[in-house]
């Protein structure tokens, strides 16, 4: 079962959920840089108040303007980057009593400021929680794959190169999405949907971070276990 989705900083709880029910998990990192994604921002919910909400934004300069791809976003200024970074996520969930597990397995994540690079950061940041979770699934990046053009048709190779029989789709990319191009290769697409009640009022939206703060990794995996069986019975 396969998954492809681009790097998001400390991704929406949809997105963590259902990275967590693919055994394979491909970066698509070699397209293009979207500003009004969450490829360099996340929407923070607060750990006492989830309607107040803060973003959460690397500033990121694209070296070639709007046709610059993920991979070559840069940090316009990493070291302030990472101090506002570890600044507002310990203003929003230090009280929390899960949040030296996270201060702890955030530690590459602000080494990945290093870098210079906003996808290094995002990456780390969606490693670091799937990690925190329990989650055991491979990472491939889809610059090291071969795969055609055409939106449809990349996803299909992309995934074919895994021998994935399964491909997680969630609810964007049901709109666009061809399935008998994956039929062809044998692969059976299958929507991915959260559940709509609790703490998945808003998981198209916010990071999953307030969750494992509230909730703490073990709890939390037992919500996203539950959430990719829901998804693979439907």
């Amino acid at each position: 079962m396969c998954a492809i989705h681009q790097p998001n900083l400390l991704p929406r709880l949809a997105t963590l959920a259902k990275l967590f029910a693919a055994d394979c998990w491909i970066v698509l990192e070699d397209v293009q840089f979207t500003r009004r994604d969450y490829q360099h921002r996340a929407r923070l919910a607060a750990l006492d108040n989830p309607d107040r909400r803060q973003w959460l934004t690397i500033p990121t300069h694209l070296p070639r303007g709007r046709q610059t791809l993920i991979r070559e976003a840069r940090i316009a200024d990493p070291d302030l980057a990472r101090r506002r970074t570890a600044a507002l996520l310990r203003q929003h969930y230090g009280s929390s009593p899960h949040w030296p597990v996270f201060a702890e397995a955030m530690e590459p994540v602000l080494a990945a400021f290093d870098t210079g690079r906003t996808a290094a950061v995002a990456e780390t940041t969606t490693r670091v929680l799937l990690n925190l979770v329990g989650w055991s699934g491979q990472v491939l990046s889809s610059s090291q794959l071969p795969a055609r053009t055409g939106r449809t048709q990349r996803l299909a190779d992309l995934a074919s190169s895994t021998a994935a029989r399964t491909y997680l789709c969630g609810t964007g990319g049901m709109t666009y999405l061809q399935p008998h191009v994956f039929t062809a290769r044998a692969i059976t697409v299958t929507p991915f949907r959260t559940p709509s009640s609790g703490i998945w009022v808003s998981a198209r939206q916010d990071s999953s971070v307030r969750a494992l703060m509230a909730l703490g990794p073990t709890a939390l995996a037992d919500e996203l276990q539950t959430a990719a069986a829901l998804s693979k019975s439907s």
